[in-house]
């Protein structure tokens, strides 16, 4: 089931009709019943791998509530190994497979047939809300939830089990428990951002999508600097529209419940250093890495908090091979979650590099007291660069392509920019593809000054407020009734 789907939205409808009416037993059954038909929309016969992980950890996290010393370590162990098992089986084998085939090529052996093996849908975020419940147990940042049903509910709660926010249990085990008095403004906010996501998604994802399957679809000897750049930017803005499309609706439904999730995106192309995007930019994630992974490596106090981001450093400061060290075993890793490929590494690995570049240029950035305009200058090209081998097919395609882009100084001509952008470079793509990018660009610029002025307006008078959000419906649902097309699939269905 998809959110993009008309299915979904009747399925929402009659799942908050019976939530507000039905009494906390059977509401709770709701809530994990319908979660697990929602799932069995995609594949049936993949319930039980998700209730696999989901019983354990709840058992687990009983005895580990109660153990201590080696015991309680154990007990913590196997959680992880059960619920990593899982994962690395059904996301990393092939790709283990294909490595090892490579290499023995290579040696001079035969090949290996890679195993077929379906990657069951949204398992990398099920996995690991269900780890951070069992760590922050054994950690003592949350109790043991003893009810099964309310605990199953909370991993495998629609809204958010395909694609996050990824949830803490602190955070939302106490909303499914306790349902809130029911308030027209929590259906009204609720309605809004699912409105929001459906926009972002059928409005502009999907039609940027079409000219960044064209462009990648071309061989990469044929495209131009100018053509490599573009093609960053126009994914770079589907995937951005594409996924905060889902967060939107995720937030939204769960807010038609009385619900509130964390927020998972905050402008963050509008971000002035490498550090501030990953406090923008799948949040839950990267505050995930920060607690479960990176300060843990760092050996440093954790949060227990989805707000946030990764860290740029500590109260000691410097640099030391043990906090670099932990910088791109993280950032390695992270890549790896998103996808089973090099290409994916290779992503993270980059972001690892403007991480580190930052920390040692912001000291002497700020003594200098540089405008944060300059910060937004040098980030915002450089994490869209970052994208390239998000979204290439391989290591040789993205070397090809960035081999591409390393020439674009070879077309600089010191004449006028009208003529510099029409003359200067080679143009290989659909000639909207160009742009369709500079308004994106601009839009980035203008999208936070438009918010606050928006904000600004609304508060005035309720009755300015109520007119400025009528509008503002009425004309969204207007362009999602218009571009709705054959659905598309999100694009973080498949990590």
């Amino acid at each position: 089931m998809i959110f993009n789907s008309l299915t979904y939205l009747v399925f929402l409808a009659a799942f908050c009709l019976l939530y507000w009416t039905l009494p906390r037993p059977a509401r709770l059954l709701l809530i994990l019943g319908s979660s697990l038909v929602f799932y069995g929309f995609w594949r049936v016969e993949y319930i039980p791998v998700m209730l696999a992980s989901v019983t354990v950890d709840y058992v687990l996290a009983r005895k580990i509530n109660g153990a201590a010393g080696a015991r309680r370590r154990g007990l913590l162990v196997l959680s992880l190994f059960t619920n990593l098992g899982l994962l690395a089986y059904f996301k990393y084998t092939i790709f283990i497979v294909d490595n090892l085939s490579s290499l023995a090529g290579l040696l001079g052996g035969d090949g290996i047939a890679p195993p077929d093996i379906l990657l069951p849908l949204g398992i990398s975020f099920y996995t690991f809300q269900s780890i951070s419940y069992t760590v922050d147990v054994y950690r003592g940042h949350a109790r043991p939830e003893r009810s099964f049903v309310l605990f199953a509910g909370y991993v495998t709660f629609f809204p958010q089990l395909v694609a996050g926010p990824i949830l803490r249990a602190n955070e939302v085990i106490w909303q499914l428990d306790k349902r809130p008095a029911f308030n027209l403004e929590d259906i009204a906010a609720g309605v809004r951002r699912i409105l929001c996501g459906l926009f972002l998604k059928v409005v502009l994802a999907d039609n940027v999508a079409a000219y960044v399957d064209d462009a990648f679809a071309l061989a990469p000897h044929t495209l131009s600097a100018y053509d490599v750049g573009t093609m960053c930017l126009l994914f770079g803005f589907q995937i951005y529209f594409d996924f905060s499309a889902y967060s939107h609706i995720a937030i939204g439904s769960a807010r038609l419940m009385g619900i509130r999730f964390p927020e998972n995106f905050n402008f963050p192309y509008s971000a002035v250093s490498p550090r501030q995007f990953w406090q923008r930019w799948h949040i839950s994630l990267s505050s995930w890495i920060r607690d479960y992974l990176y300060l843990p490596l760092r050996g440093l106090p954790v949060r227990d908090s989805s707000e946030g981001g990764v860290p740029v450093g500590d109260a000691k400061g410097g640099e030391s091979a043990r906090r670099t060290g932990a910088l791109f075993a993280t950032w390695a890793l992270m890549g790896l979650w998103h996808g089973a490929a090099w290409t994916f590494v290779l992503w993270g690995v980059w972001h690892a590099v403007l991480v580190l570049g930052y920390r040692l240029i912001a000291p002497a950035a700020r003594k200098l007291r540089l405008p944060s305009a300059l910060g937004w200058c040098a980030t915002f090209p450089l994490i869209m660069l970052g994208w390239l081998p998000f979204r290439a097919g391989s290591i040789e395609e993205t070397a090809r392509l960035a081999a591409n882009f390393s020439q674009a100084a070879k077309y600089y001509d010191p004449l006028p920019v009208g003529s510099y952008l029409l003359s200067a470079f080679p143009r290989n793509l659909n000639p909207d593809s160009y742009v369709i990018a500079a308004v994106l660009c601009l839009m980035v610029l203008v999208a936070p000054v438009v918010k606050d002025l928006y904000e600004r307006l609304a508060a005035a008078s309720a009755s300015s407020r109520f007119a400025m959000e009528t509008m503002t419906v009425v004309a969204t649902a207007l362009l999602v009734f218009i571009y709705l097309r054959p659905i598309r699939q999100f694009i973080y269905f498949q990590f």
